[in-house]
Parts: structure tokens; sequence; C-alpha cells
């Protein structure tokens, strides 16, 4: 599972899901991505079976690249046990994934083959996706950019 080495402060307040994803909302790396369509926590599991899902559909072919990381800890109190006496141990770590966001991209396999592969991995995911290709996201991007400004 996917955790980090070593963090700062062994444990987070839960904090806020509100808003756009400001940064990785472009495709850079591969082909096609996976773009989040709503805001959610998904865990270091949920990350592992989306890859492994896409690499057995393409059978080790292609390259992809895993564009989140779980760095926030998740702490739960054993069962049974009463209100108060502090906070509980950290359990799992998520990635905080806010709408816009491209969570996984594909490369160097042909087009059905990956919008396959990213299918079978958002079944994995716990937040409704949208498979893109990097020209269409980049054009959507830029003309969300230029009417803004």
């Amino acid at each position: 599972m996917l955790m980090p080495k070593r963090v700062k402060h062994r444990k987070q307040m839960r904090g806020s899901l509100r808003g756009k994803a400001n940064s990785g909302n472009r495709v850079t790396y591969g082909e096609f991505g996976m773009v989040a369509l709503e805001p959610c926590w998904i865990r270091s599991n949920q990350i592992e079976a989306a890859r492994v899902a896409m690499t057995r559909y393409v059978k080790r072919g292609g390259q992809v690249w895993i564009k989140i990381f779980p760095d926030k800890p998740v702490t739960t109190k054993p069962l049974g046990t009463r209100m108060g006496s502090g906070k509980g141990a950290v359990d799992h770590w998520v990635a905080v994934v806010k709408p816009g966001r491209v969570m996984f991209e594909i490369a160097g396999v042909p087009e059905e083959t990956a919008r396959e592969a990213l299918r079978l991995a958002s079944h994995k995911l716990p937040c409704k996706v949208k498979i893109v290709s990097k020209a269409d996201l980049d054009a959507a991007v830029a003309a969300k950019e230029g009417g803004e400004a």
C-alpha cells in the first residue's frame, strides 16, 4: 500500500473538500486520463486496486502514471470504546481528491484499450469519474481560462 515514509505530524484534522482542483487538473504525462467529477477521499488500497486493474487489462503494456498520493492519515477508535479519552490511532491513509483532478494517466496503448482499462479502474474508486484524452482536456481548460480572463 502507498503511504508516506514519515510525516511531520502523526495525526491530522479532517479538513474541507470544497472547491475544485487547482493543480493536477491536466493530463501531463500520458495520452488519456481519469478525472474526478466529485470530491472524495481515496484510500491507498483503492488506488492499488485501480492500478492492478489497469495494468492487468493492458497486459503490462504501455505505461501507467498514478498522480495522487495518500498522504492524509485517518484515525479510528477501537470498537466498543466510549467517547472521550483522546483521538484514535492512525487506521489508514487517504488521498484528498477534488473535482477536476487527474488521478491516473495511461499511454503507449491504443485508444480503445486505454479507455477500457481506465473504465475498469474507475469501478474500484468511490467517486464518479470521466475518462478524457490529453487534447480534449487541454482544449477545455484553455477555453475556461480564456473565458475567465
